[in-house]
């Protein structure tokens, strides 16, 4: 039967009750109330034929007219035919003798005459009468007058109107009633009503053709629904509820059974939840979906089966194939489908439309259709990414031509940044009978694959790829492909037999020389003490320009660790990044540039990337390039000086990747993650850091290099300057054997200056500052200023100003906030000793909002420690100060009150000592928070503190 809701409104949302109105359904129900006053004024019989899709609101229509019929002095009787009962005879005519109070004298002759004409052949409805004078005819004829008279003596002062819903699912003999019914209406005040849903073929085309041809026949067709009225059934015409009827249309197609459903898995309180995300199967839209499929014949749910596999535009010719029919044979299910909101175009409408098929198949039934599917695709010629699919989920390679599709799917897979899929493809591979060429292959492929979803899963498949390449059964492309996975698992030696054994293999195949090259590099930078011998090899020189995107890659990379003047790595990571950060499956490729970045001291660069590759979906499938991404985007971030957005991306990279995991590479996130414990003063935190265990290896490697620098900065600030000493010569003695004293990767010297202050050994740490500012090509901005802040400390006073402003100065532009407040708090003591306090004052108090705006409380407390008077500065929030009512953050409204003044954003970044992005990504808050679209609304919402907050920072400034 018609959904009974499908097409009614209700009251609003928690107070709904029994009573509908109808939606959009205006007009038919007009028609049908004109043909009641008809009936009645001109005692004429009238017929109407309801039609339209299942679940297009048919039975709503029938019972809402049946409620004003029963108001307007009309008698009802009803009834419903039923896919179950279609061999019942005259069991919907009985409903309709049921559906009102005959006295029993009046029923006991009808339904004895109905016994007896159940038992007698009946002629398909409308078919040609026969003469009279049979068995058949003698039965039937006193039954059919007995029906019509006692019909007759129903309709009293009002007319009388029988209702038959789902009637192409009646019984045949019920539907001889009707027409003999329906042909005695020119003069008797009765209505019949009849509804019809769309089929792929009528069920009685002879008793439909008699209907169509009856005088005062009408047909009433109810169309889906519109967006206008869908918004009046979600909750009026807001803008809110008119974007959701939007996204229900998209849905359902205007289908009011769906609709409904969409509109009840809405949550409670009527937001805007996408109801088509994160639910379970059988829930409200799923049954709708079934609803509809089941109410129709089999053929028509066996190709909504069809298309939910494929999953794909389809068409007919290929969907007459893999259901083993005519293709003109699956064009009347999808004329039904599209009818029904099921289908737009050649495919099923919407994603969950399709899961709730695909759900309601068993197991075994989704395998065969898949099999069949991708036996099909492939005679049609689809691509291997489309059959392997199939394949896949038949878990079925059977066939010779599979395993050429699934390595070929794979390999697409790997290049477009889908590992998880090029492993399913290669699972199925490793089951079907292949040679050893291609099992060697398939094996290389598998650990690229799946080590980019776990790389703890590809230790022992690496193992046997090295005795199978020592053994010389493996071509020289899979011994090098191996080679970054052994160095990642810190198996240096083994990595070094693949590469150089591929070095003295004369025969490889073309491109081997580019790939085997990348190698070398990629051996030399990862363990850079074989980066000597690489300079020193024949043909070593710049060739990258012209070599593979992942040769120029490496190559950026080598010039940040060994930085010469004819060589910018700057630039070519640029322009590595902007040329392929939109390709899919780049993450590998790109790492490398992003070190080269952050190996410059461009910490700011490498988080503007870095946020947009995390942004992109492919990074959604490749955890381990996503954990290698938030890994260099939290060491970014902290030496930007954001402690919270760095510890917040190195946790989630080891929870992408858990620290067994990450083999050497753990020295990344662990070196962050310390060194954002320590300068937040939680040093029991940071010590549980220090204690996960690390790989040996790891030390062997330049982000050793950062987890040695990090442990040193721990140990002084616990007191510990002999340890601390002790991390930061071995890092300088590493990085001066390696050729790679880069202070933006390691600041040793730097670093050994502060524990030399920190036990009063002035002298010495003025002699490593200094040496620090002379290293050729090898000092940042960021560690310029660094070197300059502590320089300045061992200064006489008239040179440590000078100092303090240039060291400032670079910091601001760096974007490192946390040195710039220590800068500015060093800039404030010396003020104060100068005697100009106010000043004093006023830059402390900026370095003490700094500090908290990047999570620094233990250096924001030393900081008031230090200022005269003591006590937080006047004017400013403690940690603990509530937000708000409008919800901005102090640097926010700071920022905000300087735009709403005029200033650009450079002058903002000028005057607040902060990058000009910080400004930025602050105003797009602000906006957002306020509800402001422009820079000029600003004022009206600032005005009350505005003009105070500005004063306070021009006069920081001065």
């Amino acid at each position: 039967m018609s959904a009974s809701i499908g097409a009614s409104g209700a009251a609003p949302r928690g107070k709904r009750g029994r009573h509908t109105v109808l939606v959009q359904r205006e007009e038919q129900m007009s028609r049908l109330r004109r043909a009641f006053h008809a009936c009645e004024e001109q005692q004429r019989g009238q017929v109407a034929l309801v039609t339209g899709a299942v679940g297009s609101g048919k039975t709503s229509l029938l019972e809402s007219f049946s409620e004003w019929t029963k108001s307007a002095g009309g008698r009802v009787l009803a009834a419903a035919g039923s896919r179950a009962e279609r061999g019942l005879p005259l069991g919907v005519l009985g409903q309709l003798l049921h559906s009102t109070r005959f006295d029993e004298e009046a029923t006991a002759p009808l339904q004895g005459l109905m016994r007896d004409a159940a038992a007698v052949p009946l002629p398909e409805p409308g078919a040609d009468a026969a003469d009279g004078s049979s068995a058949a005819d003698r039965a039937w004829a006193p039954l059919l007058h007995g029906l019509f008279t006692a019909l007759l003596d129903l309709a009293g002062p009002g007319p009388l109107v029988l209702f038959v819903d789902d009637v192409h699912h009646a019984d045949p003999a019920s539907l001889h009633c009707l027409l003999y019914v329906t042909r005695r209406l020119r003069h008797a005040p009765i209505m019949v009503v009849l509804a019809e849903a769309s089929a792929l073929r009528p069920a009685h085309p002879l008793f439909r053709a008699e209907l169509l041809s009856q005088p005062h026949f009408s047909r009433i067709t109810l169309p889906p629904l519109t967006v206008d009225a869908i918004a009046r059934l979600v909750d009026g015409e807001t803008g809110a509820a008119r974007e959701t009827a939007e996204r229900c249309f998209s849905m359902t197609g205007g289908n009011p059974l769906l609709t409904r459903a969409f509109i009840d898995e809405r949550s409670p309180d009527g937001t805007d939840d996408d109801p088509t995300q994160e639910l379970a199967f059988g829930d409200a839209f799923d049954q709708a979906v079934l609803g509809c499929l089941y109410r129709h014949e089999p053929g028509v749910r066996r190709v909504a089966q069809a298309l939910a596999v494929l999953s794909r535009p389809t068409p007919a010719e290929l969907l007459g194939h893999l259901l083993d029919m005519v293709p003109e044979a699956a064009v009347p299910a999808v004329r039904v489908l599209r009818t029904s909101g099921l289908m737009k175009g050649d495919q099923l409408r919407h994603p969950r439309i399709l899961r709730s098929i695909l759900a309601d198949m068993s197991p075994e039934e989704r395998r065969g259709m898949h099999q069949r599917a991708a036996e099909v695709l492939h005679e049609h010629g689809a691509e291997p990414t489309t059959v392997a699919e199939h394949l896949v989920a038949a878990g079925w390679a059977d066939a010779g031509w599979t395993v050429p599709v699934l390595q070929d799917a794979a390999a697409h897979a790997l290049a477009s940044g889908r590992p998880d899929v090029a492993t399913s493809c290669l699972r199925l591979v490793t089951r079907a009978e292949v040679d050893e060429p291609q099992r060697a292959a398939t094996a290389a492929m598998m650990v690229n694959a799946r080590w980019q979803v776990n790389p703890l899963t590809v230790n022992g498949q690496l193992t046997h790829l090295v005795e199978t390449a020592r053994a010389g059964r493996w071509s020289t492309a899979d011994a090098l492909a191996a080679v970054p996975y052994l160095l990642w698992q810190g198996r240096l030696e083994e990595a070094a037999e693949m590469v150089e054994g591929c070095a003295a293999d004369d025969d490889g195949p073309a491109g081997a020389p580019g790939r085997l090259r990348a190698m070398q590099l990629l051996l030399a930078l990862s363990h850079p003490e074989r980066l000597a011998s690489l300079r020193d090899a024949p043909g070593a020189g710049g060739r990258a320009a012209a070599g593979s995107p992942q040769l120029q890659a490496l190559t950026a990379l080598g010039a940040a660790l060994s930085p010469i003047a004819e060589h910018d790595a700057v630039t070519a990571a640029e322009q590595m990044l902007h040329r392929h950060h939109a390709d899919d499956g780049t993450l590998p490729l790109l790492t490398a540039p992003l070190l080269a970045l952050l190996w410059s001291g461009r910490a700011d660069r490498v988080a503007v990337w870095g946020d947009l590759l995390l942004d992109r979906p492919a990074v959604r499938h490749a955890p381990v390039w996503r954990a290698v991404i938030r890994a260099l985007r939290a060491e970014a971030a902290l030496r930007l000086g954001d402690l919270p957005g760095a510890e917040d991306h190195a946790r989630a990279a080891l929870e992408d990747v858990p620290a067994p995991a990450w083999g050497v590479a753990v020295a990344g996130p662990l070196a962050t993650l310390i060194a954002c414990a320590t300068e937040a003063g939680r040093f029991g935190e940071a010590d549980r850091w220090l204690a996960q265990p690390v790989p040996p290896g790891m030390f062997r490697t330049p982000l050793g290099l950062h987890y040695l620098t990090a442990r040193a900065r721990h140990h002084l600030a616990l007191g510990r300057p002999h340890a601390a000493s002790a991390d930061l010569r071995r890092c300088g003695e590493l990085m001066r054997a390696w050729g790679v004293d880069v202070a933006a990767l390691a600041p040793w010297r730097l670093e050994l200056a502060r524990v030399q202050l920190g036990i009063g050994n002035k002298t010495h740490a003025t002699q490593l500052l200094q040496e620090q500012l002379r290293v050729p090509h090898g000092v940042d901005d960021r560690t310029r200023g660094r070197t300059l802040r502590l320089l300045a400390t061992t200064a006489a006073p008239d040179h440590r100003r000078k100092l303090l402003s240039e060291a400032v100065n670079l910091l601001q532009s760096c974007g490192d906030r946390l040195e710039l407040v220590r800068a500015l708090g060093d800039t404030g003591q010396t003020l104060q000793r100068a005697g100009d306090s106010a000043r004093a004052r006023l830059l402390v108090r900026r370095a003490y909002q700094l500090a908290q705006d990047c999570g620094a409380s233990v250096l924001a407390q030393r900081l008031v420690r230090r200022e005269p008077g003591g006590g937080i500065p006047a004017g400013y929030p403690t940690a603990e100060t509530p937000e708000p009512e409008d919800g901005l953050s102090e640097a926010e409204r700071r920022v905000a009150a300087l735009a709403a003044q005029g200033h650009t954003n450079r002058q903002i970044s000028s005057k607040l000592f902060i990058t000009v992005s910080t400004v930025e990504q602050h105003l797009t808050r602000v906006y957002r928070k306020l509800d402001v679209k422009r820079r000029t609304d600003l004022p009206a919402r600032l005005v009350a503190h505005a003009e105070p907050l500005a004063e306070e920072v021009s006069g920081a400034a001065v």
